[in-house]
């Protein structure tokens, strides 16, 4: 990760494409959100959906496997005054989350995040919060996911302290 002072409100960042299977669909909703229509295929005919769909929470760990893989890709070199940048902090959490498109088998998903915001912390100098806009997009341009994410992000310390 970058300091907070080096990111830039507007840097876009594309994380990857995800091809999601009707085997991984039924193993990841029988594990953590086994409602009929993420887990039987056949009940799923006569489903919301008309089909064996994703589960949202599916849509989005994979978002966050492939923000992850984009972090560990980035060579992170010293900074001008000899300082490793931060690995990156906690989450606050995540605002505004949803998955207006359903995800079926079969659907590729591009997953992107670009910097909307960032947030002075007075409680924690040291640090800030970057805010992000997280979508995953199918195959046919329609949005799957979207949510504003939080990342608190270390400042450079003062050279005085």
């Amino acid at each position: 990760m970058p300091w907070f002072e080096d990111i830039e409100i507007g840097a876009r960042t594309e994380l990857g494409r995800y091809t999601f299977t009707a085997d991984e669909i039924i193993a990841f909703a029988k594990k953590y959100d086994p409602q009929y229509f993420h887990i039987d295929a056949e009940a799923a005919k006569e489903g919301p959906f008309g089909t064996l769909t994703a589960s949202g929470w599916h849509t989005t760990a994979t978002w966050m496997k492939l923000m992850i893989a984009a972090r560990a890709g980035r060579e992170e070199s010293l900074d001008a005054d000899g300082n490793r940048p931060p690995a990156g902090g906690p989450s606050p959490g995540f605002l505004d989350m949803k998955w207006p498109t359903p995800v079926c088998a079969g659907d590729t998903i591009a997953y992107s995040t670009e910097v909307i915001d960032k947030i002075d912390m007075r409680s924690r100098p040291g640090w800030g919060i970057v805010r992000s806009r997280n979508t995953g997009v199918n195959q046919n341009g329609e949005t799957v996911l979207s949510f504003i994410g939080q990342g608190l992000i270390q400042r450079r310390m003062p050279k005085d302290t």
